[in-house]
């Protein structure tokens, strides 16, 4: 009898993080019984040094300090497979360490998360680190002061309840997975809230010439397509590192349509447009888009 092949997922060791690399470890797991897996958590940079910091500062790439230490991981052979929320990763990635499969998307959307029993946000301050989120919120509710909210997802709702903020603003998708759909008031939909590109979406990263046919147990075709659309329009862009950047994709058939929200460093000149074509062509639509949005030709 031979030993069973180990897997070792690697990830950060926020609650979130961890829960959604177990979905993944799930998957292969009861996908292929002849394998072993194995979480191997971590800190990493961002989580040690997570300092109030908003996308449109990030001139050094913030998005890296979160994924740094996994990739020097995978590449000692210490982990297999690095599982990232794909919003969270850099749009340059390191080719010796390619994303090799995207699950199926959860909840693209932001949510409204205020403190128990208010129904509306009533004044005061609203939580949110996300320079993209912060332009379209001050066009929801004018005149209601908008800051940055550091920490995880527990840390911001703790703020909430001790009155730091009157309400708080966080991807739909990682509230669900932790089990706190209950906390929301609101969805804001994909056109009035554009989300960042990928948002929902778990990325899996390992390294170049390997063979990860034990990930097809969480490869979503459909997620695959809208994340290179929604990474080509931010790429073009420049990763949305220093101007507020949003990208949504949606399927229909073998039809592709993005949405795109652009905005200049200052949050002031703000350009959305959308796009549609064949899935085939789905990155030359986007980067069209960008291009079309950057000399403000909104559409």
């Amino acid at each position: 009898m031979t030993d069973k092949r180990i897997i070792r997922f690697g990830s950060r060791r926020s609650a979130l993080a961890l829960a959604q690399t177990k979905l993944v470890m799930e998957a292969v797991a009861l996908a292929d019984p002849e394998l072993e897996v194995a979480l191997v958590a971590m800190d990493t940079s961002g989580d040690r040094n997570m300092k109030p910091f908003s996308e449109a500062s990030d001139k050094f790439g913030i998005k890296g300090l979160f994924t740094q230490e996994l990739e020097e991981a995978l590449l000692s052979g210490a982990i297999d497979v690095a599982v990232h929320s794909l919003k969270d990763m850099p749009m340059n990635a390191n080719p010796a360490l390619p994303l090799v499969a995207y699950s199926k998307r959860e909840d693209p959307r932001d949510a409204l998360v205020l403190p128990e029993g208010e129904r509306e946000v009533r004044g005061g301050v609203i939580g949110c680190s996300s320079a993209r989120r912060r332009v379209q919120l001050a066009a929801l509710y004018p005149g209601i002061r908008i800051e940055p909210v550091r920490g995880n997802v527990n840390t911001r709702l703790r703020k909430l309840g001790e009155g730091e903020f009157s309400a708080l603003v966080l991807a739909a998708a990682g509230l669900k997975r932790l089990g706190l759909e209950g906390c929301i008031a609101r969805y804001f939909n994909t056109d009035e809230m554009i989300p960042a590109p990928g948002q929902g979406i778990l990325a899996c990263q390992g390294r170049a010439g390997e063979d990860y046919y034990y990930l097809d147990a969480v490869r979503d075709r459909e997620a695959a397509a809208c994340a290179a659309a929604e990474r080509a329009f931010s790429a073009e862009l420049g990763g949305g590192c220093t101007a507020p950047v949003g990208a949504f994709a949606s399927l229909a058939g073998e039809e592709i349509e993005i949405i795109g929200l652009y905005a200049d460093e200052s949050g002031k000149d703000i350009r959305r447009g959308s796009a549609r074509g064949a899935v085939k062509e789905s990155m030359i639509i986007a980067t069209k888009l960008a291009q079309e949005l950057s000399r403000g030709e909104e559409l």
